[in-house]
């Protein structure tokens, strides 16, 4: 069963990512609590050839840093023909890793942005992206109640002294 997601008090399914400096926005298909690019589109997302990005996944498969079971999964689209086709799209764990692996202007952003996110949670213990919680966008209807819930129940659990990080 599909898990769609709100977008900006929308029932829309796609999340649109914009660039600085009037560079050309990018939609990425949010399903199944993650978000869904084609190679083209994170090829266009990180400033790079198609090819760049298809041999970066490879490369992560080969290295079985991911499965491709686990982070490919089919979309019909319709093409500015007006046809449909049934395209390859790869998870947001896979956008990551590849973003991790690109070199471009672009990449070396997301790699700053996702190193200030990863370093406010190892600081803070918690990431809150406050803007997106303002506009309520992205958010699914009950996102509240659940983060209020977990909230509760860390609370009962007791104080935290130590914190122990597993890999």
């Amino acid at each position: 069963m599909s898990n769609k997601k709100l977008i900006r008090n929308s029932t829309a399914e796609f999340l649109i990512f914009t660039g600085q400096a009037g560079e050309q926005s990018i939609e990425a298909r949010y399903e199944d609590e993650t978000l869904w690019l084609s190679q083209k589109l994170m090829a266009e997302l990180f400033g790079v050839d198609v090819r760049t990005v298809s041999e970066h996944l490879k490369n992560i498969f080969v290295s079985q840093e991911l499965t491709a079971e686990a982070v490919i999964r089919k979309f019909r689209i319709t093409a500015s023909d007006g046809k449909n086709y049934q395209t390859q799209f790869y998870n947001l764990d896979a956008i990551i890793s590849v973003g991790y692996r690109v070199n471009s202007l672009r990449a070396t952003q997301f790699r700053q942005w996702a190193t200030g996110v990863l370093r406010e949670f190892a600081i803070k213990g918690y990431v809150l992206d406050r803007l997106r919680m303002e506009n309520g966008s992205f958010l699914g209807e009950d996102y509240f109640e659940r983060l209020l819930a977990e909230i509760r129940e860390i609370r009962l659990s007791g104080p935290v002294i130590n914190f122990v990080f597993e890999a």
